[in-house]
């Protein structure tokens, strides 16, 4: 099998990774416009209101830009985000939010993990798909602002804290247990080590889940929540 440079699967696979990557991506992004276009509505504030406006318009740009690259590719947008709908949609009503603060909450925990994730799975794809996870992944105006509010919120409602952590706790096993159910059906590990073997491999994963741990704990520290 022949490699591709900087990456350490064959094209004929690393084509079929990129595919359901982006088809992962691209319903993610969709149903992230979604909720955070619903979430809009309950704002407190006009401001706020305003400020996931503008996010869930980021969302949507983003999608837009994965079914570009979708489509550049010669494949069908819908056809490679259908494999994801059920899982992520499951999710979705699993995690139903209580309240604004919760919904604030499943934004910052949810998207960041998945993010995460998405920037690990192609590590070893080509230079251009990782730019593109990158920057379709990137965070920090949403993550920002979002952190920025929770912060605000539990300095004037103290009591939001140990309702928030749990609900914080709650929403990270669930995103995990996504993460681990999509990369299992999907093969995403092979992609991380095409030829390594079944120990290997289970050392890559277990590396993978103990450092979008890590990372969450990172934000939750930011929050000044315990993870």
């Amino acid at each position: 099998m022949s490699e591709q440079p900087g990456s350490v699967v064959g094209r004929p696979l690393a084509e079929r990774y990129e595919t359901a990557l982006y088809g992962l991506m691209c319903y993610r992004e969709l149903t992230a416009f979604e909720r955070l276009s619903s979430d809009a509505r309950f704002s407190p504030t006009l401001g706020d209101r305003e400020a996931l406006a503008r996010l869930a318009v980021a969302e949507f740009g983003h999608y837009e830009a994965v079914r570009e690259r979708l489509l550049a590719r010669g494949a069908d947008p819908e056809a490679a985000m259908e494999p994801f709908v059920a899982a992520i949609d499951a999710l979705h009503e699993r995690t139903r939010p209580g309240d604004w603060h919760e919904s604030l909450m499943k934004a910052y925990v949810i998207d960041a993990v998945s993010g995460d994730f998405y920037r690990a799975i192609a590590r070893a794809l080509d230079e251009e798909t990782r730019l593109l996870v990158s920057a379709v992944q990137s965070m920090e105006e949403q993550t920002g602002w979002i952190r920025g509010r929770l912060r605000a919120a539990l300095a004037d409602d103290p009591r939001l804290a140990s309702r928030l952590a749990l609900w914080g706790r709650r929403l990270l096993g669930e995103a995990l247990t996504q993460a681990r159910l999509i990369g299992d059906e999907h093969d995403f590990w092979g992609n991380l080590l095409p030829h390594g073997s079944g120990e290997e491999h289970r050392e890559v994963i277990s590396q993978l889940f103990a450092k979008l741990v890590q990372n969450h704990s990172r934000r939750m520290g930011a929050l000044g929540l315990t993870a």
